[in-house]
């Protein structure tokens, strides 16, 4: 009787292919090649970032006295080897104590400042100007920024683009080379610029009713930064923004609503003064407000990225009303 050969193994499906390694490198630099396939390549799985809401470092930062950061840090939870709020923002809280000085050099393109207290001056480069409650500021990465407080001492708000620098290993541009100047925003001038802004008419695209900052360096893009925009959004009393989402991630930072809250993701997250709410890339999410009053709040976006990819992908989720 003649036997049946054995059959032969199925071959390996390629989504359960390890890492393939040279067979015969011929030197070191043959020997760091690594390859993958159409089945394992594109299923890297990644830990989601959380729709987090970040009360305590604001309370920390408005009750310390001291001078020093607190950063809005979720590392941990999104898997990062470095310092993040979203994957390529970073959003901290900075207090610096009555007639102290506090000097940042963030490896960023560029810082996004917020005065929520206080008053003071700033020195970053060769700019020089002085600071008030409401105002906000710009100043380029790659050079020292360093801030003095009044008697008063300061609490501010800062984002920078360090996670995006860091993610590849990448240094800010010297200042004769950096795509942006220092800014400076003062409370009135932004405050007229919104007024503008509310009365102006709104058609069915309308978004919501944000005054979108930038610079003269910036102004083809609209953005702040190269990659990151800066709007100061309003949410009439009593009303709502529809329901939307969008490629890009967002940092929020609370300036006035009470009776409010976000729906991000299905779950509701209420305000509370000065916290900052972060909303995932592509998440839904809306603004609700129940108060009498205007509510007011900055969201810091890594925008700029993703208008320059052609990948922004801004949809309503409800019909017009």
């Amino acid at each position: 009787m003649t036997s049946q050969p054995a059959p032969k193994p199925a071959p390996i499906d390629m989504a359960e292919m390890p890492v393939q390694l040279p067979s015969g490198p011929n030197g070191p630099a043959a020997a760091r090649a690594r390859f993958f396939n159409s089945g394992n390549a594109f299923n890297v799985k990644l830990p989601p970032v959380p729709a987090t809401r970040f009360v305590s470092e604001p309370e920390l930062a408005l009750s310390s006295g001291a001078t020093g950061f607190y950063a809005c840090d979720q590392s941990a939870a999104i898997g990062s080897p470095f310092p993040s709020t979203t994957p390529l923002m970073l959003a901290r809280y900075a207090s610096i104590a009555p007639r102290e000085t506090l000097t940042a050099d963030f490896r960023a393109t560029g810082a996004i400042w917020y005065v929520i207290r206080g008053s003071g001056s700033v020195a970053a480069g060769t700019e020089a100007f002085d600071f008030r409650p409401g105002d906000v500021f710009l100043a380029p990465g790659g050079v020292p920024t360093s801030l003095s407080a009044l008697d008063g001492g300061a609490v501010l708000w800062v984002v920078t683009n360090e996670p995006q620098l860091a993610f590849d290993s990448l240094r800010p541009a010297d200042s004769a080379e950096a795509p942006v100047d220092a800014v400076h925003y003062p409370a009135g001038e932004i405050a007229l610029q919104l007024q503008k802004v509310i009365e102006a008419a709104q058609n069915a695209t309308t978004s919501g009713i944000a005054l979108i900052f930038s610079s003269d360096r910036q102004e083809a893009a609209r953005n702040i930064l190269p990659t990151l925009t800066l709007s100061l959004n309003t949410v009439p009393a009593g009303e709502q923004q529809r329901a939307h989402r969008h490629n890009s991630a967002a940092i929020t930072l609370i300036l006035k609503g009470e009776n409010c809250y976000s729906m991000v993701g299905g779950e509701r997250c209420d305000w509370s003064p000065f916290a900052t709410l972060v909303t995932p890339a592509t998440e839904p999410h809306s603004h609700h407000n129940d108060s009498d009053e205007r509510a007011m709040f900055l969201i810091v976006q890594d925008g700029g990225l993703h208008y320059h990819a052609r990948t922004m992908g801004f949809t309503f989720l409800d019909a017009a009303k």
